[in-house]
């Protein structure tokens, strides 16, 4: 295991699990936090080791949001640190090539919520809940909320989740779809991990490409979808993974995606 004062990263069966560390501060995060979470999924992004990259937070919180504190009197501007801090962190998410887990273990508030909705899969806690909190404070919903959140549940739930600030709770939360799964409190971590090793054992290119097709279908047209699922598809068929899994299928046995050398 490695660790800086924010952030502990370990990995496991070729899974990088990064863990926001500020437990007394429910993980609310100041720039060295985001600044670091950033660096450490770049460096994730390019270890061969790393297949799968789980975001989860220590302690009773996944992230409280900004810590109000870390910002106050600097005289930088709202534009100014989004555009240092919590966007490229984002963008740094969105735009790995291998795919995110965010393990939501605890309350996910403001910037936090965004930051537990950026994942390829998002999996709860049972006593998880998320709080588009922004109202709260008279400030707008930033870090990727105003796009994840109505794709998820829709204009109108989106703006009424923003305005009100209303708790979300967990089974809630896998009603609208905003988590993919919930597991009890005390098997969360072991959950999330087994889960996270069967994702990693799946094929990591075809993986990487389906997520680029995901990213620019979001926004793009049909017939855009079209052309890039074609040019992609063309980039998985020439890899190997294709051939070990049509080699599988032929001879009637689970697919080996993971190589030693890798």
């Amino acid at each position: 295991m490695t660790q800086t004062s924010v952030i502990a990263a370990h990995t496991s069966a070729g899974v990088r699990t990064l863990t926001l560390n500020r437990p007394d501060r429910l993980n609310a995060a100041n720039d060295e936090l985001l600044l670091a979470l950033t660096a450490e999924l770049r460096a994730a992004d390019a270890d061969s080791a790393v297949r799968v990259v789980v975001i989860t937070g220590a302690g009773r919180g996944f992230c409280a949001g900004q810590d109000l504190g870390d910002v106050s009197g600097r005289g930088m501007t709202f534009t100014e640190h989004l555009n240092a801090t919590y966007n490229p962190l984002i963008r740094t998410i969105r735009g790995l090539g291998k795919p995110v887990i965010t393990a939501v273990n605890g309350v996910a508030a403001g910037a936090g919520a965004s930051l537990a909705l950026s994942g390829d899969i998002r999996l709860w806690a049972q006593s998880a809940s998320l709080i588009e909190v922004f109202s709260n404070i008279a400030l707008v919903p930033d870090s990727g909320s105003t796009w994840f959140l109505p794709r998820l549940v829709g204009y109108h739930r989106a703006f009424e989740m923003m305005a009100l600030a209303d708790r979300v709770r967990a089974d809630d939360a896998l009603r609208l779809g905003l988590c993919e799964q919930v597991f009890p409190d005390d098997t969360f971590e072991q959950a999330v991990q087994a889960y996270a090793e069967r994702l990693a054992a799946r094929p990591a290119n075809a993986l990487k490409l389906t997520k680029q097709a995901l990213n620019a279908a979001m926004t793009g047209t049909l017939d855009e979808a079209l052309d890039q699922e074609a040019a992609l598809q063309q980039l998985a068929g020439d890899h190997w993974e294709h051939e070990e899994g049509v080699t599988a299928f032929k001879e009637k046995r689970p697919a080996q995606f993971v190589r030693d050398a890798e």
